[in-house]
């Protein structure tokens, strides 16, 4: 009886692990970008594409200003700026780096003291598509006023033909959905979570 018990009670947590899987590839799938004004852009680093979408969204006036998270030390602006392609002497006063986080926790702590420091209020936030749902509970956990804008980037490997079908990407994608749910347990505070 004991053994039923627990057999009923494994499966139970496996349909609703499956079940919140499927939620996951959905809600990363359908992530459409939120459109309304913000106080600032913030992009997480760790992406293709990430810091190069926050420079195209400041240049079409999404927010007055932006902030990039989670920087090698050694980089600067105009390392950045070169490599996407952007004019540094346009973004000049209007981005700041920050060079602190190495994780996702780390970049909701540094991105939330940031936010106190100038009273932004609200923020729209560029990363992965499949890192937006992490990212966005540790902001909630780090400042909880925040109000936080997706505007998520889909990698090329994600874009590519076939790529639902590739065993590597579906490394990635359980391996992030893993990460949202020690997230939303709150064990990333405990053991940290490196950033994606």
């Amino acid at each position: 009886m004991k053994l039923r018990r627990l057999s009923l009670l494994a499966l139970a947590l496996l349909l609703l692990w499956l079940g919140g899987f499927i939620w996951f590839l959905r809600a990363v799938q359908e992530a459409a970008a939120d459109v309304g004004a913000a106080d600032a852009i913030v992009v997480l680093t760790g992406g293709t594409e990430r810091v190069e979408t926050g420079f195209r969204l400041l240049e079409e006036g999404a927010a007055p200003r932006l902030f990039v998270s989670g920087v090698h030390p050694d980089s600067r602006l105009a390392d950045l700026a070169r490599g996407a392609g952007v004019d540094p002497a346009k973004l000049t006063g209007r981005v700041e780096l920050g060079h602190a986080a190495a994780s996702t926790r780390g970049n909701a702590v540094e991105i939330a003291a940031w936010a106190k420091q100038r009273n932004v209020a609200s923020i729209r936030l560029v990363t992965a598509g499949y890192h937006m749902p992490r990212a966005r509970t540790e902001l909630r956990r780090a400042m909880p006023g925040l109000h936080v804008q997706a505007h998520p980037v889909t990698p090329s490997r994600l874009r590519a033909e076939g790529a639902f079908w590739r065993p590597r990407n579906w490394g990635l994608l359980l391996g992030e959905y893993m990460k949202f749910l020690g997230a939303e347990a709150g064990l990333s505070a405990i053991i940290g979570g490196r950033r994606s």
